[in-house]
Parts: C-alpha cells; structure tokens; sequence
C-alpha cells in the first residue's frame, strides 16, 4: 500500500474523526511540495493520537453514550465483536478508522 492509499483509507473511512481526515487531505495535497515532510509529521502523529487500543473500544461500548449514539443494539453487537477480537489477539479496534491508522503507524518510515 502506498502513502496515498494509505491517506485515501483515512478520509473514506467512515470512523475517522475530522482531525485525522483533515490531515490525511492535507498529506495528501503536500505530496511533492516542500510541506510534504511536515504533513507526512502531523498526519503519523494523528494516526497515533486517533488509534484505539481494544480495551478502549471495549470500555466505550460498555456505556450508556454509546447506546444513546449508536442504538442499544448496535453497542451490543459491536462490544461483542470487540471483546470477541480481543480474545483473538487484537490490540486496536479494527474499525476503518483504527486499521487506517494502524497502517500508517506501522508504515511510517515511508512517509
């Protein structure tokens, strides 16, 4: 996956917050300019301060914002999914979002 990709995965992600999208998009428009090196900067450290660790993910599920936000069922379904990936071996949520900006993280050299 390339830089661009990786940035792109960030603004289509649908639980990426407007910090982290607003800095992929800026990433992405420095691509080439002497900002490039700044924007790669500001966009890995986003994906660092937006990633969700499981327990995290597992704990907000377990509260009532996240019924009033999400729906009473859909809390439930995804703190089950969370707790099932955990057993798994997950570390980070796995939505869009978190996968994101584990790529980015994981891949930060190439930035």
């Amino acid at each position: 996956m390339t830089t661009r990709e990786m940035a792109q995965a960030v603004i289509d992600a649908p639980s990426a917050c407007p910090e982290f999208k607003e800095a992929a998009q800026n990433y992405l428009d420095a691509i080439g300019t002497d900002g490039e090196k700044k924007a790669a900067e500001i966009l890995v450290a986003e994906a660092k301060e937006d990633i969700s660790p499981i327990d995290g993910t597992i704990a907000f599920f377990a509260t009532d914002m996240a019924k009033e936000i999400f729906g009473e069922e859909v809390a439930a379904q995804k703190l089950a999914h969370a707790k099932e990936i955990k057993a798994q071996g997950a570390i980070y949520c796995d939505c869009p979002g978190c996968v994101a900006a584990k790529a980015i993280i994981d891949n930060k050299d190439l930035f």
